[in-house]
Parts: structure tokens; C-alpha cells; sequence
């Protein structure tokens, strides 16, 4: 089951660092890597991590960059909502739905295996506040924001549905993110047993987080309005956890039995783009401390790299 920000926003942030140093050639973090490695083998989880500072204009080498697995495919879990959010902006900016459309909250979805009809459970959603709109409407706006800020598993799906899958996936693999699958909503029963998941990899979600961090998802506007959502996410037992407090963190998590993940955007003065990835952890709360710990490592190594001036 899925479970489970302040500050400038990036574009200006990245903005105001890229004229305060020069661009410079990707450096090592032989330091940070081992004591990831470290953390990962303590942990005896399967890890994956994508970590890259946004110190330097798009397209350029990092300044600094570590990758662990990033090409290994997990169980999205709830990260899978980041790509349908994306959609969701841009189809609104293709004119094709409205922000501001309303649509029918009905609990009935269609399994993509055979259509067979299945609902949620309340119970087992992270959120009970679209159960309680039943017979109603809500805006897409309105879905998105419980969406991505507590996982709720019922927005998620009647977005996808208004929305459509294969769209989301299109628009995934425009932007280069083709890790990133995704087949259908949430607790389509039939279709976990036949394998047929929402998957990813720490490279796939990298690739979205940064494009939506150089306000280049869909548009800078639409960016930005990711960004806040994202920054307004209420699980922050992960990534945020262990970073100095008033970081501001835009980040998306999501958990099933044993998995584990978090993706975000930290608003640092050196801000980066952080993926982690876990499977094998049962207790969600050391799973969220082995993140959290990552995250402080990699946050030290980017603030104490000595190419960094700021003014």
C-alpha cells in the first residue's frame, strides 16, 4: 500500500548559482560513495541511488554525481505519481482537460487485465478526505494536490483514468525517463498477480525531478506549480529527515510491503536532485532512517566541495 516545503523556488536558486561560479568539469565523490556503500551494506537492503547537483546549466556534466543501480527496475509505489502529475499539466496546456474541470468521484475502476470492475478500500489508502466526496466533484487540481502530497491512492486513479495510462507513459518517454512504466492505477488486484506493476528506476526518477527542478516539465509555469505541490509533500520521515532544519525539500515518496522510496528536489545552496530507492526492509521507519542518512552524505559533500562561492 502507498504511504506516505518552503523556500525559492529552484529556477531561481539554480539560476543565482550558475552566475556566481563557473561551470566546471564533474568532479569524484569517492568520499560520499564509500560511505554510502557503507550505509547500503549495513542496511543489507537492495538499494538503488541517483544523486546530481544542479550547479550548471541543463545538459552539462554535473559537478558532482553518484549513481548506485540506477538502471535496476523496483516497484514504483507512489512514485509513479510524479509522471501523472506531469501529464496532468501538460494535457491541461495542450488544452486538452482543465485545471479546473470537475469530475465525478466515483469509486469503480476497470482492471486492465480483462476490465473487470474493482474499487479502494479507505482503509487502505494513506487518505480518507476523496472517500468522503463520493457522488460529488472535485477538479483535477483538487485531485492532484492529495495525489502527491498524501499518496491517496483514489485521487491517483481518477486521474489516470481521466487522464489515460498510455499517455502518461508517452509523455515519460519523451522526456528521456523510460524507466519509468507506467501500466495502470492502484490496487488493480488481478493485475499485481500477473506481474503487470508500475516499475521505475533511480535514473527514470532523477530524469523527472530535474526537469521539473529547471522548470522544464511541460513548461516553466507548470513547474513551478510541481514544484509547490511537491514541496507541500506531508511524509517527510526520509530524504527531508536528517537535513538542516528549514531545508526546504519538494519530494514525492511511496511504500508497499518492503519497498521503500523517496525522490526529491532539495532547495539546498547547492541544490540536487536525489533518488533513493530500497527493497528489502520490512520496518518503514529504518528504511526511512537509511534514507535519511544517504541524504545527510550527500547534502555534506555537495556544501563542503570547494569549487562552490557563493556571494
Amino acid at each position: 500500500m502507498p504511504r506516505r516545503g518552503t523556500g525559492t523556488l529552484l529556477g531561481v536558486a539554480v539560476v543565482f548559482l550558475w552566475s556566481a561560479m563557473p561551470a566546471v568539469a564533474q568532479s569524484g565523490v569517492a568520499t560520499s560513495r564509500a560511505a554510502v556503500e557503507r550505509l547500503i551494506t549495513e542496511s543489507g537492503a537492495d538499494v538503488a541511488v541517483a544523486f546530481r547537483t544542479l550547479d550548471g546549466p541543463a545538459g552539462a556534466a554535473p559537478r558532482l554525481q553518484l549513481l548506485i543501480q540506477p538502471d535496476v527496475e523496483y516497484h514504483a509505489a507512489s512514485t509513479m505519481k510524479v509522471p501523472v502529475m506531469i501529464e496532468l499539466f501538460r494535457q491541461a496546456r495542450a488544452g486538452l482537460v482543465k485545471l479546473d474541470e470537475p469530475l465525478a468521484v466515483k469509486n469503480e475502476f476497470a482492471s486492465i487485465v480483462d476490465g473487470s470492475p474493482y474499487t479502494l478500500s479507505m482503509g487502505d489508502d494513506s487518505d480518507a478526505e476523496v472517500y468522503t466526496r463520493v457522488g460529488q466533484t472535485m477538479t483535477l487540481l483538487e485531485l492532484c494536490e492529495p495525489m502527491i502530497t498524501v499518496s491517496s491512492n483514489f485521487a491517483t486513479n481518477l486521474l489516470i483514468q481521466r487522464l489515460g495510462a498510455p499517455n502518461v507513459q508517452r509523455t515519460v518517454d519523451g522526456m528521456g525517463a523510460g524507466g519509468m512504466i507506467v501500466r495502470r492505477g492502484v490496487e488493480d488486484s488481478k493485475a499485481f498477480a500477473k506481474g503487470l506493476n508500475n516499475s521505475t528506476t533511480a535514473r527514470a526518477l532523477m530524469v523527472l525531478m530535474e526537469r521539473i527542478a529547471r522548470l522544464e516539465a511541460v513548461d516553466a509555469e507548470a513547474s513551478r506549480q510541481m514544484l509547490e505541490i511537491l514541496k507541500r509533500q506531508k511524509f517527510n520521515d526520509a530524504i527531508p529527515a536528517n537535513l538542516p532544519p528549514g531545508t526546504p525539500v519538494a519530494h514525492k515518496t511511496g511504500s508497499i510491503t518492503k519497498i521503500h522510496h523517496d525522490a526529491a528536489i532539495v532547495l539546498a545552496p547547492t541544490p540536487f536532485v536525489l533518488v533513493v530507492l530500497t527493497r528489502g526492509i520490512e520496518d518503514l521507519k529504518q528504511s526511512a532512517a537509511l534514507m535519511a542518512r544517504i541524504a545527510r552524505v550527500l547534502y555534506d559533500e555537495a556544501e563542503a566541495a570547494p569549487e562552490v562561492r557563493r556571494r
